[in-house]
């Protein structure tokens, strides 16, 4: 789930859009780490009289450094720069709240929404073990799929919890790539058949 850092409407870009028309190389600086900062500040330096030029020219300096600034951003998170993805894109319902929350200052909606999706969640996995533990019958069989259910739905309510309470990544790391999976096959109850997320 990518909160759209690549994509020509996400902030990075915006931020650095937001750059080039003020001829201040700082808003775009925000989004990368120390080390990257000569880099942008050169390719801003080199890209603003370009734009000058011409409409053809000030298209493709404004490309060259929009390109510069996501790829040292993405390249700081970890994750490789594929290049610069359309605008609206569909990156699912946490990322345009918690957008919603920064710019109202509420977490209301967010908060809503993240608590029914954990409500139904946990409802479903607690049905499935429900399930198992009612046809047991004595079957060892039977036994062990509800014992690693209960156990799956413990491990997923410790996830959450450690989640819940953990600091969050460093500044500079706000996501992590898909091998981070918020379960892994451990901690998932069997029987999970859809994401949480409607």
């Amino acid at each position: 789930m990518s909160p759209h850092c690549d994509a020509l409407d996400g902030p990075v870009v915006r931020a650095a859009r937001h750059a080039l028309e003020v001829g201040d190389v700082t808003p775009a600086l925000a989004y990368v780490p120390a080390s990257a900062e000569e880099e942008v500040r050169a390719t801003f330096a080199s890209v603003v009289p370009v734009r000058a030029l011409g409409h053809g020219a000030r298209l493709v300096a404004e490309r060259l450094f929009l390109e510069t600034v996501v790829r040292l951003h993405r390249e700081a998170e970890g994750a490789p720069f594929t290049g610069l993805k359309p605008a609206e894109l569909d990156v699912g319902p946490v990322v345009p709240l918690a957008e919603e929350a920064v710019e109202t200052g509420s977490v209301e909606d967010l908060t809503t929404f993240l608590g029914a999706v954990l409500t139904d969640e946990l409802h479903r996995r607690l049905a499935v073990v429900n399930e198992l533990g009612g046809a047991r019958n004595g079957s060892v069989e039977r036994e062990r799929a509800w014992v690693q259910a209960v156990l799956g739905f413990q491990d997923y309510s410790q996830s959450l919890f450690e989640t819940l309470e953990s600091p969050g990544p460093a500044p500079g790391t706000h996501r992590k790539e898909a091998t981070d999976e918020a379960t892994d096959e451990a901690t998932e109850a069997p029987g999970r058949e859809h994401d949480p997320v409607p």
